[in-house]
């Protein structure tokens, strides 16, 4: 065992009186409640934060507001907001092991992990976010205006920052999802309100922090800690809020689609998934059971588009199999700040039953546990788990269960891989295992997915847009796809 020692400024930040950031100020919950955090890895209680109230939202939103509407943030040129965002990624360069042991303890991951892939990707995609501020740019219109036939016209097009953010994010990747936020967000000149969820605020907070540290005046960026259903909500029917921003569960985006609707607030959701990976025959078999353990055992299965489900050629669909469950059974479980360890726990007691019921479901339903299928403490574990002989109509096909749970399925040919493939209410991810490039290139646009990897899975990068198909959301996350969602257009005439 090799566990990771604490930092000091980590064990300083977790002691530290409970607060949150509204404009200027760190403060505690206008009543003073707060809510506890717990180790994933070992269910003690780590630290409390402030319980917002609807009257600290309000509050953050006003102080968004303003500093939209009146303060230097407003006239902030494009070169400065392209500076600004380069210094809170250098300080976040600078702090790298410190957020990733935070992450750690936030969300059980391994610490290792988190600092070279959650927190060098965000500050990768804040210095990708930074060059957009300077290139965000309008048109020039000739117009008819039929009605006018003897008038002459000056006729262009803007595009301008969309406002006030509200921005709710999930416990999976808590402040890689609140960069993807905040990056588009402050590249365009918008201001935010940051709910992290419930069980994950540490990084968000001293993301605040160094937000505050970079030079952003008061009130561009605010963070408030609490409950889903009553801050998460209070975010949500603001009416000053110009635009909502979502990741986390389909049935919560479908429900803050339905009310920014009623008041046409912009919106983009960022939702669930159960993307297949799909081997073929000629596939080099070797890697593809390689990278399907990794598609749905990277982060505890807990992410978004990990390959949940695993279509094979059935002439080698045994083999492949086994040897993911071989891999799988290999894995040690531990603290995610133990360096020798392979996985960590799952988020919580809640995600831990959770997931232990689907694989209890494919029990009682006849369906053959080829490895793992235990849980244990302390700690939220869940060993990593193969199931096969499922149909796919079974809620263990097409459910969303978010943990280290793999589907297996073997398939006949490229017709029925899609056909699987594509029946579900998902459409976030998907992966093909292939040399053949011509089968590769005749099933890509066949499949209903905002993103295909080919040999690989869920490899993202800043300017590759990220989003789904049907239930899996609406709108992109990185990429220019962002930078529209978080400004408007402006039709602007003059009659000379």
């Amino acid at each position: 065992m090799a566990i990771a020692t604490l930092l000091p400024a980590t064990t300083a930040f977790i002691q530290r009186a409970p607060r949150m950031l509204i404009g200027a100020e760190w403060v505690e919950a206008a009543d003073g409640q707060t809510m506890p955090l717990r180790n994933p890895a070992t269910g003690e209680q780590l630290c409390v934060v402030p319980r917002a109230t609807v009257d600290d939202v309000d509050r953050a939103v006003l102080a968004a507001r303003q500093a939209f509407d009146d303060s230097p943030w407003s006239r902030t040129r494009p070169r400065e907001r392209q500076n600004l965002l380069w210094k809170l990624a250098d300080l976040m360069q600078r702090d790298a092991e410190l957020l990733a042991q935070l992450e750690c303890l936030n969300n059980g991951k391994s610490a290792a992990v988190a600092q070279v892939m959650d927190v060098q990707l965000a500050i990768d995609f804040l210095r990708y976010m930074a060059g957009w501020a300077t290139k965000i740019e309008g048109s020039s219109v000739e117009v008819s205006v039929p009605l006018m036939p003897d008038q002459q016209f000056h006729s262009f097009i803007r595009r301008e920052a969309v406002g006030v953010v509200g921005a709710i994010v999930a416990w999976n990747f808590p402040l890689l999802l609140a960069c993807w936020k905040l990056g588009p967000a402050l590249a365009t000149g918008c201001t935010v309100v940051l709910k992290p969820a419930d069980e994950t605020p540490l990084t968000a907070l001293k993301l605040a922090e160094l937000v505050q540290e970079a030079g952003y005046p008061d009130g561009v960026f605010n963070v408030i800690t609490g409950t889903g259903i009553t801050a998460g909500a209070a975010l949500t029917h603001n009416p000053r809020v110009d635009k909502l921003t979502f990741t986390g569960s389909t049935a919560v985006g479908k429900e803050i689609g339905k009310i920014a609707m009623d008041s046409m607030t912009r919106v983009t959701l960022e939702l669930g998934g159960k993307s297949p990976t799909i081997v073929m025959a000629d596939a080099d078999l070797g890697s593809a059971a390689a990278g399907a353990a990794s598609a749905i055992f990277f982060n505890q299965g807990q992410v978004c588009c990990a390959g949940s489900r695993l279509y094979v050629q059935r002439k080698h669909f045994d083999n492949v199999v086994a040897d993911i469950a071989g891999i799988a059974n290999a894995m040690k479980l531990g603290s995610g700040l133990d360096t020798s360890v392979d996985m960590g726990p799952l988020i919580s007691a809640r995600q831990q039953e959770r997931v232990w019921r689907y694989i209890e479901m494919g029990r009682e339903s006849g369906a053959t546990i080829a490895c793992g299928g235990e849980q244990f403490g302390p700690g939220y574990f869940v060993k990593p788990t193969v199931i096969v002989d499922v149909d796919q109509q079974h809620s263990l096909v097409q459910e969303e269960i978010f943990g280290p749970v793999l589907v297996a399925i073997p398939f006949d040919d490229e017709a029925d891989a899609l056909r699987m493939a594509n029946d579900s209410p998902y459409g976030l991810g998907a992966s093909i295992w292939s040399n053949d490039l011509a089968a590769v290139h005749r099933m890509i646009p066949r499949i209903k997915s905002g993103s295909v990897w080919v040999n690989s899975h869920s490899a993202l990068d800043p300017a590759l847009p990220f989003g789904g198909y049907k239930m899996s959301g609406v709108g992109r996350e990185m990429g220019y796809a962002a930078i529209e969602h978080y400004t408007e257009l402006k039709s602007v005439l003059i009659k000379l």
